[in-house]
């Protein structure tokens, strides 16, 4: 058993560490993406933001990154604090089934009440039954209380 990771939050100055981990998700998964340069371009400015956060895992021996959870934060009319969106939450894949997807998580979570979020949504391919059952797991469904259908989401691509 490895020792649990250590989990930050990100700043600005890891962007390229950041939009690499992005990079190779996207790519392990065939998701047409930008370079990997391209994505720490961006991820430079989203680091800086209030509204953005990434939670970042290291290795505890190494400080080699292991993974990412990339959150935004939005303004709600339904309460006094924002919905929180986790974006992305990627483990390398030779170290999944560690810790480390929870430990990410759970820093995740921490963060985004400290800034008074009431909700938290996650968008989950319905094919991806795994990564279904790590968010069941961790309290997250995809049914409104009180209702028994389930909840979906839309996309539309703008460009």
């Amino acid at each position: 058993m490895t020792s649990p990771p250590g989990v930050r939050l990100a700043t600005p100055a890891d962007a390229f560490v950041v939009g690499g981990l992005l990079f190779d998700f996207n790519t392990e998964f065939d998701a047409p993406t930008p370079s990997a340069a391209d994505l720490g371009e961006r991820f430079a400015s989203l680091l800086a933001r209030p509204d953005v956060l990434v939670v970042l895992a290291e290795a505890p021996a190494t400080g080699e990154a292991t993974g990412f959870g990339y959150l935004t934060l939005r303004p709600t009319p339904y309460g006094d604090g924002p919905l929180a969106q986790l974006e992305e939450l990627y483990v390398v894949p030779g170290l999944r089934d560690r810790g480390i997807g929870t430990a990410l998580l759970t820093r995740a979570l921490a963060e985004v009440e400290q800034r008074g979020a009431i909700e938290m949504h996650i968008n989950v391919d319905e094919v991806d039954v795994d990564t279904r059952r790590f968010y069941e797991r961790h309290g997250f469904t995809n049914i409104e209380p009180g209702a028994d259908y389930r909840m979906l989401c839309y996309l539309r691509e703008l460009r």
